[in-house]
């Protein structure tokens, strides 16, 4: 895709998954993909094919879990994987700050910072999956392994 299509935040987020080895192809769905349903529609896929990556906070900490775009996270099934007492969703301000990305396009590796990553068990390992890339209306096709592999994450039942 032109360089000059893809938003600041996804050419940033693309700078920083360099070193990761994964390459990702920008693509802009301009009915943006700020919901699953709506990433979806846009790429012409499965909702359970798109990866949310979900802001928490367990015992103060931001932690991303990355959940089937047709699942809902089990927060109890969450603080349990993560050994936590207490678990809530992040609000915007500390999305931002742990991630460097805004809700809503919260992409699932390449943060600010090195965060803890789980991935739920129900993530499709046969199919393409679509992640966000950094804003709301830019995705990227991986595989599962690679998704796996770029975030480190703990894969564990998050969702019921």
């Amino acid at each position: 895709m032109n360089q000059d299509v893809i938003p600041p935040a996804a050419r940033r987020w693309l700078s920083a998954i360099e070193p990761l080895g994964v390459r990702v192809e920008v693509v802009v769905v301009p009915e943006g993909s700020k919901t699953a349903e709506a990433a979806a529609a846009g790429i012409g896929c499965e909702v359970r094919h798109i990866v949310k990556s979900l802001v928490f906070e367990a015992d103060g900490e931001p932690v991303v879990a990355l959940v089937p775009g047709d699942r809902r996270v089990d927060t109890r099934l969450l603080a349990d994987a993560l050994g936590a007492a207490r678990v809530s969703r992040a609000d915007l301000a500390v999305v931002r700050a742990a991630t460097g990305f805004a809700a809503g396009g919260t992409p699932p590796f390449g943060h600010a910072r090195a965060l803890r990553v789980v991935a739920d068990l129900a993530l499709d390992d046969s199919a393409t999956l679509w992640i966000a890339c950094g804003t709301p209306d830019t995705v990227g096709a991986v595989t599962h392994a690679e998704l796996l592999a770029a975030s480190s994450a703990t894969v564990v039942a998050l969702s019921s």
